[in-house]
């Protein structure tokens, strides 16, 4: 009954008996003829051919439920046999989101990938919604992120703390009145700024500036206009962005002022006409972990993932990478 259940599953997944036989590389009647044998063999029909594009029947939908268990009962063996296989070869997933896609994954990678260069990792980008779903799913094996699931459904893997900075156009005036305050590109790069010694700057002063937020929802902007509000005054917001790095750039432009994670200001080129301020409070500290679902398997790739990350050792010495949405590493 479940022998040729990736044809149904082809079928099912196209909507269509041509799209389903390109894809599977066998002709339209080949294709047709095993799916009618497979009904017969059933007793009723798999698809109501009648509607387009092509639905499932009643009989349909039991089917394709049963066949996914068999492809996740298939997968599970497929990784346990790898696992006796000295990582020669397997699947990695990682989802995240478009800063630590860009600016933290590909360090992480390209140190793995040196070590074991027949694993293949996939990188998905997403927002936090979507990242979570596709983990629940199965879909991805790790999602790296500052955001806190629900530890009931995940586990966790602590990577680093990030800070969370002020970026000021240097142009303000202001910035002649806090100079003892003042971060360096160099500072950030050898974090200096974290001693006890550098103080945080008072937020108030910022009071009168313009600010470049993120969009409503983002944690980054929670958590600066949560700092904001705790220093007597809401930030007047003359643009809002989707991302991190597009933030600091226009910022970078002398528009305004934006919250900027101190882990992307190590990443890219510094800016001379930015200066930077250190932040005091919790919302000014992020903890950075990869997240896992509990109770999958979890495979002796991913493990490896793990300990190579904890050891620091998957941080090659040279600069950065950026790899575009869905890209994957090859062999």
């Amino acid at each position: 009954m479940f022998t040729w259940k990736k044809y149904v599953y082809e079928v099912y997944r196209e909507k269509s008996f041509s799209k389903a036989a390109q894809n599977l590389y066998i002709s339209q009647p080949s294709l047709s003829a095993r799916i009618k044998k497979i009904e017969e063999e059933i007793g009723v029909p798999l698809f109501d051919r009648s509607t387009s594009p092509l639905q499932l029947t009643e009989a349909g939908r039991i089917y394709i439920d049963a066949a996914e268990e068999i492809f996740q009962i298939e997968q599970r063996v497929e990784n346990a046999i790898n696992n006796l296989n000295t990582l020669k070869s397997g699947h990695l997933s990682i989802g995240a989101s478009n800063l630590f896609a860009a600016y933290v994954l590909p360090t992480l990678i390209s140190g793995f990938k040196r070590k074991y260069p027949r694993i293949d990792i996939q990188i998905t980008e997403g927002n936090t919604d979507q990242l979570e779903a596709m983990l629940s799913s199965g879909y991805l094996d790790f999602v790296i992120d500052n955001y806190h699931y629900d530890s009931t459904l995940y586990n966790k893997e602590s990577y680093c703390q990030e800070h969370i900075l002020l970026a000021v156009p240097r142009h303000f005036p202001i910035n002649k009145e806090l100079e003892s305050f003042q971060l360096s590109y160099e500072n950030i790069q050898s974090e200096s700024d974290l001693s006890e010694k550098c103080p945080a700057v008072p937020l108030n002063s910022f009071s009168s500036l313009p600010f470049i937020m993120l969009t409503p929802g983002n944690d980054t902007r929670t958590r600066g206009e949560h700092l904001c509000r705790l220093a007597g005054f809401s930030p007047r917001i003359i643009l809002e962005l989707q991302q991190q790095s597009t933030a600091y750039m226009a910022a970078s432009t002398q528009l305004g002022a934006t919250f900027i994670s101190d882990m992307l200001v190590q990443r890219l080129p510094s800016f001379e006409n930015l200066v930077y301020y250190k932040l005091s409070g919790p919302d000014a500290l992020r903890q950075v972990f990869f997240y896992y679902k509990k109770h999958k398997y979890k495979t002796r790739v991913m493990e490896e993932f793990i300990a190579l990350m904890h050891a620091g050792t998957a941080v090659p010495p040279d600069g950065t990478g950026v790899l575009p949405q869905g890209s994957e590493i090859p062999h």
